[in-house]
């Protein structure tokens, strides 16, 4: 099932007084002109580069070049087709034809369904495509890929932040059925018991960070442990919804190019990379509130706003993960 935004936007255009992003979110602030331009600069050519490899092949080999390329940055024409064949969800697809649209005409589960609506109209309020006012609204598409992943995998069902994962896909693939087999490859395979009603992959993973942090950040997990700070406390959110509505968009995404790549290693990562990056402002914090409002505040800022470089500082720094 394929559909189309409302509008194709490329960069930044005016919409009511504020700025729209090409993904269809408000941009209030003004983009620093120096590194958008720079960035875009590298977009064009990295886009170049990738057509070269793929030349018209929907497969993506996984080898150190193709690593080496992910990690500089999918470009948005190619980032369906990249994911897609990286994370199994094409061959799902194929494998299965038909599925989706079984899925979407089966018999409903109430409880499920109710879940799904009560967060839809929660998702990207600050998105123009998810308004009820755009001529084509995503919001019915983002219920379908929910409603159907709900009835695929019943042990996960739906719990809140798989709302705004599977909007992100839907943004950047424009098709439900590929949104549902990507969505399926994430909470499937690539992070499995994340989103089971125990959860025991992401409170693991959260004991994996706190004993990274204790190896490569020690004076941060002293701090932590000082304020008696759970890791949950200020990293969960990280984790269930892979940055997204955490860091900048853009950012976000070239994180999912590598979740999808290479695995959830990424995630500790950039999860390590916020917190050393910013031990300076961390150790400022005297009690376990000023702990926390430190954790959000280094989720913003110039440096995690220039994603290229942000992406680069976590593959070095990130090499033992």
């Amino acid at each position: 099932m394929h559909f189309c935004a409302s509008t194709q936007r490329t960069g930044l255009s005016p919409f009511w007084g504020c700025r729209i992003d090409s993904y269809g979110f408000e941009k209030p602030e003004e983009p620093h002109e120096e590194t958008m331009v720079e960035y875009l600069t590298i977009l064009s050519r990295r886009s170049l580069k990738w057509s070269r490899l793929l030349h018209g092949n929907d497969k993506v080999e996984k080898n150190m070049k193709v690593k080496r390329y992910v990690r500089k940055g999918v470009p948005k024409e190619h980032r369906t087709l990249v994911w897609m064949a990286a994370s199994g969800a094409q061959d799902q697809l194929e494998r299965n034809p038909g599925y989706y649209s079984s899925l979407l005409e089966s018999e409903g589960d109430a409880k499920l369904e109710e879940a799904i609506r009560a967060d839809i109209h929660r998702t990207f309020p600050d998105n123009v495509q998810f308004r009820d006012s755009s001529e084509e609204c995503l919001q019915a598409a983002l219920y379908n890929v929910l409603r159907a992943f709900g009835l695929h995998n019943k042990e996960v069902g739906y719990c809140q932040g798989m709302n705004f994962i599977a909007g992100y896909l839907i943004i950047i693939t424009k098709d439900e059925e590929k949104s549902f087999w990507l969505l399926d490859a994430l909470l499937g395979r690539i992070l499995p018991d994340y989103y089971t009603t125990s959860m025991l992959g992401l409170r693991v993973d959260q004991e994996v960070l706190g004993e990274l942090v204790r190896l490569r950040v020690p004076v941060v997990w002293q701090l932590m442990q000082k304020h008696n700070v759970m890791w949950t406390l200020v990293v969960s959110r990280w984790f269930i919804c892979l940055f997204v509505d955490i860091l900048p968009v853009e950012t976000v995404l070239r994180i999912w190019d590598c979740l999808f790549y290479e695995g959830s290693k990424i995630l500790f990562r950039v999860a390590l990379t916020l917190i050393r990056h910013n031990q300076p402002l961390l150790l400022q914090a005297k009690n376990l509130p000023d702990v926390c409002e430190r954790f959000k505040q280094i989720t913003h800022g110039e440096f995690v706003g220039d994603c290229h470089c942000f992406i680069q500082v976590c593959a070095l720094r990130g090499l033992a993960c």
